[in-house]
């Protein structure tokens, strides 16, 4: 006979509250549990095992009506529908935390730059130029000097000596997406300079480029054509998407992106 658990021993098993377990109940998460003669709540190990599956699911970000549907999933007793739904919250989630790093990279290199020129210089009167509250222009002997530019890894980058079987040069957008998702690039990346990297190309953005959102086309990419690798720089230069893939594929780097210039 299966071994019946009080809550505190499945909340302790588990690293959780008691009153933590109640809310899952109390919200639908977890089943109605049995009661002992005492009246007690009594559980066993397979809730133990789902009260773990749900923490998982928490440590990966997901929000409450995530983990209910998952929880009915993996209810179920098949791994396999469980990992088809984490897969795309999985991939959708990596998509927004990589958007956020740039964004954050961004504020941290406007307030870099704001900290250095609000030292720098301090007019009698009202703001000027130089003051830093209306510029982060950088004043001073080293204002010449760009800071060491912040790579941002966008995407695993491929294993360039790996066998074509291993990262195949292949997109899995259809014939009628591919158009759109090349007009999607010309659009994002006008006006933008190419400059010649070894295994691609770097794209200097300019000014009014949105990077948020070269970013999130950048990670949508990589999801169809796995042979692409992806790194964002910002330093004192600007920001610049650097495109690399296998030798074979440099051709489809220069069509999508645009050839150096």
């Amino acid at each position: 006979m299966t071994a019946l658990l009080r809550i505190a021993e499945v909340a302790d098993r588990v690293g959780i509250s008691t009153a933590t377990v109640r809310y899952y109940e109390n919200i639908g998460v977890l089943p109605e549990p049995e009661r002992a003669g005492n009246g007690y709540r009594v559980y066993d190990q397979r809730t133990v095992e789902q009260l773990e599956f749900i923490a998982r699911a928490k440590q990966l970000g997901c929000s409450l009506d995530e983990i209910t549907d998952l929880v009915t999933a993996w209810s179920g007793g098949e791994c396999g529908p469980v990992q088809d739904r984490l897969r795309t919250l999985v991939a959708d989630k990596l998509t927004a935390a990589r958007t956020e790093i740039v964004e954050l990279e961004t504020l941290t290199q406007q307030l870099q730059r704001a900290a250095t020129a609000l030292e720098q210089h301090r007019p009698v009167g009202p703001c000027d130029d130089r003051c830093g509250c209306v510029t982060t222009t950088t004043v001073g002997p080293d204002a010449s000097v760009a800071p060491a530019a912040i790579p941002i890894a966008l995407t695993n980058p491929p294993n360039l000596t790996a066998d074509v079987g291993d990262v195949p040069i292949a997109c899995t957008l259809t014939p009628d997406q591919i158009p759109d998702r090349l007009n999607d690039w010309a659009d994002l990346l006008h006006g933008a300079t190419r400059l010649p990297i070894d295994g691609g190309v770097r794209v200097e953005l300019d000014d009014a480029t949105d990077i948020a959102q070269v970013a999130r086309l950048a990670a949508a990419e990589q999801g169809c054509c796995r042979f692409f690798s992806f790194r964002l720089t910002i330093d004192a230069r600007g920001a610049a998407l650097e495109v690399t893939a296998p030798t074979d594929a440099l051709d489809i780097v220069h069509t999508a992106f645009g050839a150096p210039q």
